[in-house]
C-alpha cells in the first residue's frame, strides 16, 4: 500500500517500515495497520479539528492542565498559535491517558510514540492473530456478560482513581481479545476533578456498559454502579480495587431537577450518536 502522507514522517524516523492497509476510518481519526520491524502495530492518524466529527469537544477539555502558562494563555485567546497548541494537547491527551491507565491496571493498547499527529500503538488481536472485534460485534453467554461487565466496572473505577473518565465509552470503544475487554479511544479523556460535567460523563459511560451487557444478562439493567462509584469518589473512599455491589440508596431530599434534565439530555444525545455509529458501521467500506 502507498504510504499516506501523514505517516511518512514515521517512516523517515524509522518507526514504521510498511503500511499494510487501512483498518478503519472514523470521525476523529483514520487507523492503519503498519509493520515496525518484526511487529505488526497500528497507526492512528488524528484528523484536523475542522475535519473531526467529535461533538462538543470543549466540554471534554475543561479542566485539563497545561503546564506552560504561555501555551495556556494562547489557547484561551484562540489565536493561531493557541489553536495549534490546542490541537497538540488533544492529540497527546490520548498518549498520556494510555500510559496512566496501563500503570493503573486498566487494559488499554500499549502506546509506542506520537509524532506529528500520528499515534503508533499496539494492535489488539484475537487468538488467531486477526484484528480483535469491537464489543458491539460480539455475542456472549449470561455468565460471560456478567464477568466482563464486572471487569469493565473495575476498569472504570481504576480510571477514576487516577483522575480520569473515558467520556465516550460504549460498545464501539471496547475491543475484545482472548483475555477479555480492552478500552480504546481516549483523546477526549476527562479530568474528573476539574470538569463540571465529570459526573454526567461517568454516568453515561457506566450506563452504556450496563445497557450493552444487559442484553445478555438482564439482571444488570437494575444495577446502579454509576451512583455507587461516584458516591465513593466524592466521599474520598474510592480505591483502585473497591468492591462494588451495584446497589445504591439515593437521598431524594436533595434532588437537583436541573441535573436530572442535563442527564436526560446527555442520554438523548448519546443515543443519537449511537444510532449514527450503528448506521456507519453497517455501511460497506
Amino acid at each position: 500500500m502507498k504510504i499516506p502522507k501523514r505517516i511518512q514522517p514515521l517512516v523517515e524516523n524509522g518507526l514504521v517500515d510498511e503500511v499494510v492497509g487501512r483498518l478503519m476510518s472514523g470521525k476523529e481519526a483514520d487507523v492503519f495497520v503498519v509493520r515496525s520491524g518484526s511487529e505488526i502495530r497500528c497507526a492512528k492518524v488524528y484528523k484536523e479539528a475542522n475535519k473531526r466529527g467529535f461533538k462538543q469537544a470543549v466540554l471534554y477539555q475543561e479542566g485539563r492542565k497545561v503546564r506552560n502558562s504561555r501555551r495556556a494563555r494562547a489557547m484561551e485567546k484562540g489565536s493561531k498559535f493557541g489553536r495549534k497548541q490546542q490541537e497538540e494537547t488533544w492529540q497527546t491527551a490520548e498518549v498520556d491517558a494510555l500510559f496512566r491507565l496501563a500503570a493503573a491496571g486498566v487494559r488499554v493498547p500499549q502506546p509506542y510514540d506520537c509524532l506529528d499527529g500520528v499515534l503508533l500503538m499496539e494492535l489488539i488481536t484475537d487468538a488467531n492473530g486477526e484484528v480483535a472485534p469491537r464489543l458491539g460485534d460480539v455475542t456472549m453467554s449470561t455468565e460471560e456478560a456478567i464477568a466482563d461487565h464486572a471487569l469493565v466496572m473495575q476498569y472504570i473505577v481504576r480510571m477514576l482513581h487516577v483522575g480520569l473518565i473515558h467520556g465516550d465509552l460504549s460498545e464501539f470503544n471496547v475491543l475484545v481479545d482472548e483475555h477479555g475487554p480492552v478500552i480504546i479511544d481516549l483523546p477526549q479523556a476527562v479530568d474528573a476533578a476539574g470538569n463540571n460535567n465529570a459526573e454526567s460523563m461517568l454516568t453515561r459511560d457506566v450506563n452504556n456498559m450496563r445497557r450493552y451487557y444487559g442484553q445478555f444478562a438482564p439482571e444488570l439493567l437494575n444495577t446502579l454502579y454509576a451512583k455507587e462509584i461516584w458516591d465513593l469518589y466524592e466521599e474520598g473512599t474510592l480505591l483502585a480495587d473497591s468492591k462494588l455491589t451495584g446497589q445504591f440508596e439515593e437521598n431524594l431530599q436533595d434532588v437537583d431537577l436541573g441535573e436530572i434534565v442535563d442527564v436526560i439530555e446527555a442520554a438523548h444525545l448519546e443515543e443519537q450518536e449511537r444510532q449514527e455509529r450503528l448506521r456507519e458501521a453497517e455501511e460497506p467500506d
